[in-house]
């Protein structure tokens, strides 16, 4: 077991995925969400790509949300 303990840690060092807050989601709640990517946006700084979960109308349920988000409508806690 420690062995498997290590070996997964050691993965997690190498994934460029973090965890994030996207502020302003599509269902207008602050949402976690998985950070996958940077990119320099042609106008207005950076952005990052993520995913994440947003409730879709009332009674309808859950959706997987992936976009770019402004570097502003992103926290790290």
């Amino acid at each position: 077991m420690a062995e498997r303990v290590a070996r997964s840690s050691a993965d997690l060092e190498e994934c460029p995925a973090r965890h994030c807050w996207v502020v302003d989601s599509l269902d207008g709640v602050k949402r976690a969400a998985l950070l996958l990517e940077w990119r320099l946006a042609a106008v207005g700084g950076w952005e990052g790509r993520v995913v994440y979960l947003a409730k879709l109308r009332a009674g309808v349920g859950w959706t997987v949300v992936e976009e770019w988000v402004p570097a502003a409508c992103l926290v790290e806690r």
